[in-house]
């Protein structure tokens, strides 16, 4: 690191401008989430008597001699931070700093009640619909055993990160850099993050990071999850604002979907049911919610060319009943969001 104060605030424009002498970094000293200094630079800003504040960082090599600890005390450092030891540290420090400014985004899952049930499709109608409303969106294939989502969207010849792919264990990435690894669907601020015919599903500690990742970010992250339980769909069911269920309106389906249903309400804070139809016998989606036990949030028509547009590797269409259903979708996501961040803040 140079002998220069560099102070990183949000949003990217914080991520690194440098000032090269005290009297430059005093124009973004105030204002900066965070102020990055070595030994040289923090006894010039020490003689400058730039004023004391939150958020300095004195970078050194390992194992510092005393005067550089002094020179921490004199400039305000709250943080001392040995390289190379300390570049986590760091790393998270500036993620927090460009990633923090504005409120948190929100997680949904989507999940079906029995094979073929259509979650996968209202996922990835419900994250393009986030999209096309402005919000930067991640879309997670949590599912190994669905074939990949970038599959179904005709995607898979995309440029960017599989879950086999994305070497990430614990700690924090920054989503941009994050939506800038993965596939883009379209110019709409829609990332996938897909699984692969080959190679291992995400596993927890990773699921973790990265829905972490876009929810600090604001972003809107979609996630398809199996509806086997599992270690990676407990991670991304405790996370989620909001759980749908998705369940086709036929008496075999609604009973499959029984066990399902009573497994999420254990793991997920929310839960709302989607009913497909039709409905061969003559179920009703109020019928279907008060069996399974879970709160009617919509109910769906079927979409005569969506089997047909997914087959050809094209996306949901823009209008229909799964893009409505993908809209209500949407609100009853950011009302709990709030009453989430409500109840955290109480």
């Amino acid at each position: 690191m140079s002998s220069t104060p560099c102070c990183a605030s949000p949003p990217l424009r914080a991520a690194r401008p440098t000032a090269h002498d005290p009297t430059d970094a005093r124009r973004h000293w105030a204002d900066a989430a965070i102020v990055v200094v070595d030994a040289s630079a923090a006894e010039r800003c020490a003689r400058a008597a730039l004023p004391r504040r939150d958020g300095i960082a004195l970078v050194t090599a390992a194992n510092p001699p005393p005067h550089v600890w002094r020179l921490g005390l004199v400039v305000g450092a709250g943080s001392i931070v040995e390289l190379p030891e300390g570049e986590l540290w760091l790393v998270t420090a500036f993620t927090e700093a460009t990633e923090n400014a504005g409120p948190p985004g929100a997680v949904l899952a989507v999940v079906g009640g029995c094979g073929g049930a259509g979650a996968s499709a209202l996922a990835a109608a419900t994250a393009l619909r986030a999209a096309r409303d402005g919000t930067r969106t991640l879309l997670l294939d949590c599912d190994p055993l669905g074939g990949g989502l970038d599959l179904m969207l005709g995607a898979e010849d995309v440029l960017g990160v599989r879950w086999p792919e994305l070497s990430v264990v614990d700690g924090r990435i920054p989503a941009a850099a994050l939506h800038e690894a993965l596939p883009a669907m379209g110019d709409r601020g829609l990332s996938l993050l897909s699984c692969d015919r080959i190679g291992p599903g995400p596993t927890a500690g990773a699921l973790r990071v990265v829905v972490e990742a876009g929810r600090r970010a604001g972003d809107i992250v979609v996630c398809d999850v199996p509806r086997q339980p599992g270690d990676a769909a407990a991670v991304v069911l405790s996370a989620a604002d909001l759980t749908v269920l998705v369940v086709p309106a036929d008496v075999r389906a609604c009973a499959a979907a029984a066990r399902v249903a009573a497994d999420l309400t254990t793991r997920s804070p929310a839960v709302g049911l989607v009913v497909r139809g039709p409905s061969p016998g003559g179920l009703t989606p109020v019928e279907i919610a008060r069996a399974l036990d879970v709160p009617l949030l919509a109910s769906m028509r079927p979409q005569h060319d969506l089997d047909r547009r997914l087959e050809r590797g094209q996306p949901p269409a823009d209008r229909g009943p799964l893009a409505d259903t993908a809209a209500t979708l949407l609100t009853e996501l950011r009302d709990r969001s709030r009453l989430s961040r409500t109840g955290r803040s109480s």
